[in-house]
C-alpha cells in the first residue's frame, strides 16, 4: 500500500505554488502528500526580523520565507526540524533562527544563495523544490491612495495605519530584478498554478513584479487558482472583499488574467475568534461573487478553514490540499503525449 501511494505521488501533477510567509507553507504541507512534483516560488522582499538582519549584515537575500517552505516540505528527522526552527533566546543572536544561519553558512560554502537553498533541500530531504523568485537585492515600495509612499516591506503595516487609507500599488526597487530562470521554467511546465494563500501585497504580488513571472502565468495552459485568505489582514487589506483581492492582482499584472478560479472558504469562522480579530480591525473576507465573475474568474467554495485552531482563523493544510486536488480533477483534462501525462485546464 505504501509503495502504491508513493508511486501515485511520484507520477502526480506538476504543481507550482507562488507566494511567501505562513500561507504558502500551509499549502505546501498538504500538497506534498498528493504529489512529489511540487515547486514553491518564494518572494524575496522580506526585510524584517532575522531575515532583515542577515540582509543587512551579510548582504544575502532574506532566508526566512524560503526556510519556512523547506520545513513544510521536509522529510527529515524530528530533531533536525527542531534544530532548523530553533531561535536563540538571548545574546546578540536573540530571536534569530538557526535555519536562517544555516542557510547563511551554506551560502558561504556554495558561493550563492541558490546553491545554499539546493544544499539545504538535500539535508532536509524535501519533497519537490523551493525556488527564490529572484536573488537580486530588492526592496518593496508601497504607494498609498493619498499619494504618500514607504520603502521596505516591514514598514508597510505601520505606515498604512498612520495614513488610514488603502494601498494604491506596490513596486520593487530596483524595478527590474533578474528573474530566477528556473522559476519561469517551472511555471511553463506546470499542470496547476497556485497564487496564495498569503499576504496580498507583501507575499503574493511581489512575485508578480519580477520580469517574466506574469508572462509565464498568463501564457500557461495550466489550471490557475487564487486561494483567497480567510480573513482580511490588519495593516494591509482592511475592508477588502474577495473581488478586491483579485482586482489588485490584475492591477499589478498589467490587467492580464492570471487565474481561472478563486477558491474561497465556505465554512463560517468560529464565533469565539471574531472578537479577537475585531480588536485587530480584521474580519472574514466577504465573497462578492458577481464582481469576481465579472473579472472572468469562477468561484469555488470549499470548507478549508482549520476547525481545530483555538487562536487563529487559518487554512487547514489537508482540507486545502483536498479542495485544490478536487478543483484539478473537476476542471483539468489529462493529455498524454509521447508517453508523458500532463494536465491542462478545460477550454
Amino acid at each position: 500500500m505504501k509503495k502504491q501511494r508513493k508511486s501515485a505521488r511520484a507520477s502526480g501533477p506538476n504543481i507550482v505554488a507562488i507566494g511567501g510567509g505562513t500561507g504558502l507553507s500551509t499549502a505546501l504541507r498538504g500538497l506534498k502528500c498528493c504529489t512529489e512534483n511540487l515547486t514553491a516560488i518564494v518572494t524575496m522582499a522580506d526585510d524584517g526580523g532575522g531575515s532583515g538582519k542577515l540582509r543587512e549584515d551579510l548582504g544575502m537575500p532574506p532566508p526566512g520565507d524560503v526556510r519556512h517552505c523547506m520545513q513544510a516540505l521536509a522529510n527529515a528527522e524530528p530533531l533536525m526540524d527542531e534544530l532548523i526552527n530553533y531561535r536563540f533566546p538571548e545574546g546578540t543572536l536573540k530571536g534569530q533562527s538557526f535555519g536562517n544561519l544555516f542557510l547563511a553558512a551554506l551560502m558561504g560554502i556554495t558561493g550563492s544563495f541558490e546553491g545554499a537553498v539546493a544544499s539545504m533541500s538535500k539535508v532536509l530531504a524535501i519533497t519537490g523544490r523551493v525556488l527564490p523568485v529572484t536573488c537580486d537585492d530588492i526592496q518593496l515600495v508601497a504607494k498609498f491612495e493619498n499619494g504618500t509612499q514607504v520603502v521596505g516591506e516591514s514598514k508597510i503595516c505601520a505606515f498604512k495605519k498612520a495614513q488610514d487609507c488603502r494601498i494604491s500599488h506596490v513596486r520593487l526597487e530596483p524595478r527590474t530584478p533578474k528573474v530566477n530562470a528556473e522559476a519561469v521554467e517551472a511555471i511553463r511546465k506546470a499542470d496547476l498554478i497556485l497564487l496564495g494563500p498569503g499576504s496580498l501585497y507583501t507575499s503574493i504580488i511581489p512575485n508578480l513584479l519580477v520580469d517574466g513571472i506574469v508572462d509565464a502565468i498568463a501564457e500557461s495552459h495550466a489550471l490557475r487558482v487564487y486561494v483567497c485568505n480567510v480573513m482580511t489582514q490588519d495593516g494591509e487589506t482592511e475592508g477588502y472583499t474577495a473581488g478586491d483581492h483579485l482586482k489588485a492582482l490584475m492591477a499589478h499584472s498589467g490587467g492580464r488574467k492570471l487565474v481561472d478560479y478563486c477558491l474561497v472558504n465556505s465554512e463560517p469562522v468560529p464565533d469565539y475568534l471574531l472578537p479577537i480579530y475585531a480588536l485587530q480591525n480584521s474580519e472574514p473576507i466577504r465573497l462578492d461573487r458577481e464582481v469576481i465573475e465579472a473579472l472572468g474568474v469562477e468561484v469555488e467554495l470549499q470548507p478549508v478553514v482549520d476547525p481545530n485552531h483555538k487562536c487563529l482563523a487559518r487554512h487547514d493544510s489537508d482540507r486545502l490540499a483536498k479542495a485544490i486536488m478536487k478543483l484539478m480533477e473537476d476542471h483539468s483534462m489529462r493529455v498524454v503525449e509521447q508517453g508523458t501525462t500532463r494536465y491542462q485546464r478545460e477550454r
